[in-house]
């Protein structure tokens, strides 16, 4: 046991999205390489899941400013 981090972690250029527990706050961040692997990620989670997509990250940094909450059909 040591102390916790204190700087954030950097995030690997790739696509990212956000699974949430419907009506819930917080969540966890799904890396996927490709847009490919990232869509089945949402397929997977999206009925039981709020899926937020997030988006691409290069150098850190999100391409696309605003998540979008995913919708399932």
């Amino acid at each position: 046991m040591g102390r916790p981090a204190t700087r954030p972690t950097a995030l690997k250029d790739g696509f990212y999205i956000e699974i949430r527990n419907k009506g819930s706050r917080s969540g966890v961040k799904l890396y996927s390489g490709t847009k490919l692997q990232m869509h089945r990620a949402i397929k997977m989670y999206e009925r039981s899941k709020e899926v937020i997509i997030l988006g691409e990250s290069v150098n850190g940094k999100f391409v696309d400013k605003e998540p979008k909450l995913h919708v399932a059909e």
